[in-house]
């Protein structure tokens, strides 16, 4: 596993960019399936394991999907023509995992009586 950005559309599915070139993506397009640890906050948060199925799109395929990712996690732009184009300009891929399970939350971490003021 790597550490990512990621969003959650509005579809449920996950929302992750890289770029094309990279270990995660190759993998990604040949087994088509990930697993994904979403954790909260803070680092002792409570957390997530999500397994799911994946497609991978390169810009400019994939550019509302960018536009969703970026406003699952920024908001909105103030300008979204140039931040497609940058998309493209980088050669980015948009990740989308289709959730297909997920574990029970984990509150893990640190024992309590560790917090204890």
């Amino acid at each position: 596993m790597s550490l990512v950005t990621g969003g959650i559309a509005d579809d449920g599915c996950l929302l992750i960019t890289s770029y094309p070139s990279r270990a995660k993506v190759r993998n990604l397009r040949r087994t088509t399936t990930a697993s994904v640890l979403v954790m909260g906050e803070e680092f002792n948060d409570a957390w997530v394991q999500v397994d799911g199925t994946v497609a991978v799109l390169d810009a400019p395929e994939g550019l509302e999907h960018f536009v969703e990712y970026f406003r699952c996690i920024s908001g909105e732009h103030d300008d979204w023509a140039g931040y497609r184009q940058a998309m493209v300009d980088q050669g980015k891929s948009v990740i989308i995992i289709t959730p297909t399970r997920w574990s029970p939350i984990s509150s893990g971490g640190f024992p309590p009586e560790l917090f204890e003021d």
